[in-house]
Parts: C-alpha cells; sequence; structure tokens
C-alpha cells in the first residue's frame, strides 16, 4: 500500500521541536514500512534537515513552513500557505493521513488519493466541510461523540484508534525512583492546569516538606508553550516552594524524557482542557515506566489510561481542588509498600497500546477503506 502521511507546517519530522502527533506518525510511518508498505512522510522543512531522505524505509519530504505565530489568524494563515505547497509536490497515494486544518479541505482525493483525517483535538466546526474525508479518525469516544454531533451526516465515516505508545519507552528503569518526586511532562500552558499544580504542592508541602516537583516540558510559543509572561507567572506562584520546584524546559529526545519518567515517583497530568484533550500521550508514556498517575476528571483518559490500580482522578472543577489534588498525590507517596503492584499494572495497561497492536490496527481499517490496494 502506498501511504503518504502530511503534517502541518510548524513542526520537524523527527521531532526536534517535540510535538506529539508527529512523534505519533513517526513511529507509526516506520511501523508501516517496516511491514512492506511504501510510505511518504511529509512535514516542516527547518533546522538544517534535508528536503528529501530516506530512514528507517520511510521517504522524507520536507515543506517550508514556519514557526507558529501568536496571532490564531496568522497561525491559520501560514499553514494555508504551507498546505498549498504540499499539494502542488504530494504524489497520488492509496492513501493520505493528515491532521492538519487545511489539508481536507486544499488536497482532492481524484489528484492525492483517499483522505484519512486524523483528529487529536476536540473540533470547532470544522468537520462539517470536510466532505472530501473518507475517514475522520480520532483517538477517543469522547472526541468521537463531539465530531458526529458536529456533523451528523458524516457519522459512518468516524472511527475510534487509540493512540500508541511511542518508541524509547519500554525497557527496566534506567534510574532509582526518587520517592519524593512529583512529574509533569507536556507543554507549559494555562489549559494543563499548571497553576492548579503548584497550589496543590505548596499545600502538600506543608505536610511532607520533603515533597518536590519537575516540571518538564516547553513554555516557547513555537513549540506550544503559553510564552515567556506565563512562565514568569508560574515562577512567582512557585516561589514559596523555593528549590522544591523545577522547570526543565523542553526536553525532546526519547531518552530524556524516559530518564525523568524513570526517576519520579508519581506522574501528574491536571489538564482543565475540557474541549482540548483527545487522548494525551504524556500518561501513556508515564504508565509505560510503571509510575502512578494522577488525572483531572476528564473524559478523555477514559478509553486508555483512567480505571486501573495505577491511577486516580481528582475533581479539577471543585473550588477545593488543589486540596483534592495534594491529598491524591499525598496518598500515593505514602503507600510506597503499593507502588510495586500499581507499576506491574500500568506497564500491562500501557502494552496494551503498543506500536505494533496499534500499527495492526490502522492498516486493518486502511485495508478495509482501500480494499484494492490491500
Amino acid at each position: 500500500m502506498k501511504i503518504a502521511i502530511v503534517q502541518g507546517a510548524f513542526l520537524p519530522v523527527p521531532p526536534r521541536r517535540g510535538g506529539a502527533v508527529e512523534k505519533i506518525w513517526l513511529g507509526l510511518g516506520r511501523e508501516f514500512a517496516r511491514r512492506g508498505h511504501e510510505v511518504l512522510h511529509v512535514s516542516r522543512l527547518c533546522d538544517g534537515l534535508p528536503a528529501e531522505e530516506e530512514a528507517g524505509g520511510v521517504r522524507y519530504r520536507r515543506v517550508r513552513g514556519a514557526d507558529a505565530p501568536g496571532s490564531r489568524l496568522l497561525l491559520k494563515w501560514q499553514d494555508l500557505l504551507y498546505t498549498r505547497r504540499v499539494a502542488a509536490m504530494l504524489p497520488k497515494s492509496d492513501l493520505v493521513v493528515t491532521n492538519t486544518f487545511w489539508a481536507p479541505l486544499v488536497l482532492r482525493p481524484e489528484r492525492h488519493g483517499p483522505l484519512w483525517v486524523h483528529v487529536q483535538r476536540y473540533p470547532h466546526g470544522q468537520m462539517k466541510h470536510y466532505r472530501r474525508a473518507a475517514r475522520l479518525q480520532t483517538v477517543s469516544r469522547v472526541i468521537q461523540r463531539a465530531i458526529i454531533a458536529e456533523a451528523p451526516q458524516f457519522a459512518e465515516r468516524v472511527l475510534v484508534i487509540p493512540n500508541p505508545l511511542p518508541d524509547g519507552h519500554t525497557g527496566p528503569p534506567v534510574r532509582a525512583r526518587d520517592p519524593d518526586l512529583v512529574l509533569y511532562t507536556g507543554r507549559v500552558h494555562p489549559e494543563k492546569g499548571l497553576d492548579l499544580l503548584l497550589s496543590a504542592m505548596i499545600r502538600l508541602r506543608q505536610a511532607r516538606p520533603e515533597t518536590r516537583l519537575r516540571i518538564v516540558g516547553p513554555w516557547q510559543e513555537q513549540y506550544g508553550g503559553a510564552g515567556e509572561a506565563y512562565l514568569r507567572k508560574l515562577r512567582a506562584q512557585a516561589e514559596p516552594l523555593g528549590r522544591a520546584v523545577e522547570f526543565t524546559g523542553p526536553v525532546f529526545g526519547e531518552g530524556g524524557l524516559a530518564a525523568h519518567y524513570d526517576e519520579a515517583a508519581v506522574f501528574v497530568y491536571p489538564s482543565l482542557a475540557e474541549k482540548g484533550e483527545a487522548s494525551p500521550v504524556a500518561p501513556l508514556e508515564a504508565m509505560a515506566h510503571g509510575l502512578p498517575i494522577v488525572l483531572s476528571d476528564l473524559e478523555c483518559f477514559d478509553d486508555t489510561v483512567a480505571g486501573g490500580i495505577f491511577s486516580r482522578s481528582f475533581n479539577h472543577r471543585a473550588v477545593a481542588a488543589p486540596a483534592r489534588l495534594a491529598g491524591v498525590i499525598e496518598g500515593i507517596l505514602d503507600q510506597p509498600g503499593s507502588w510495586p503492584a500499581m507499576a506491574e499494572a500500568a506497564r500491562a495497561r500501557a502494552a496494551e497500546f503498543s506500536l505494533d497492536r496499534i500499527a495492526t490496527r490502522y492498516l486493518e481499517a486502511f485495508a478495509a477503506l482501500v480494499p484494492a490496494a490491500r
């Protein structure tokens, strides 16, 4: 099967600047190629990467894009210009997979191939315009319901396949765990609930003065963060914690991320994005490293990471949300005897979302959609 993967204007592949979706499709593309399929992966040209190369059995083509601007209108304009450049060079394939806003409107099935639209965010009105899409695929049932509510005429085209666990997050820990270290990985952005997490840590330190917090992720706008002003706001809020809180900045390499997961005692993902998250990958990565996880009460977690003995949730909408979060974290840290069982269960659940298993589900769905290309 000839499969083209088209990604957005702002990040390259391999994901030298981060990007969960880019990371997911890098792994899937290479797994498709390993199984004998012809894969073309299109992304942004930047960071000294060549315009064309072949690696891991995948052909990579890179097209001029831009750094993500602060203006939403300008962002859409830059994305449109990039997508038009992609359309001009993209050969016809048996299937074109894309997660970009404009590609389902700009690419033409008769010229480029059937369009498989990968939806990783809560839709905001665009789904009803994606008439050319042969499939609208998302990663959780909550987003599936949102797509169907927005475009009920396309209900039969909507499919759920969960995110896979990216490569580099399996195997034994590389370092000893710190029994007092709380970890967050992801974008440094208000929708991730970091203000709430810092408030919870200030309360938690009153009961457990030895507890520390590490926040790993980009604050820079071009990487999806909220910018320097928001980072300064968080640092000011964190002043009562002193050296007990650490902002590492972005860590894009899988080895570096794995080391942070291996060192921590508990992973916290307190997202507030009721209509933003689809199925975050970071909790799945933490589970693969045997970490207990603490999550906000969002539906997007129901299909994958919630419900196991390794998982706890808290009501992020409550007035007393910081105190509740602090209590949940304290309950895990104060019961180290339960950690081995939690770690075993977390790793077992993460294995259900291995790249191999999820790639098989994609290829079966691709073949059902394009039977002539089996």
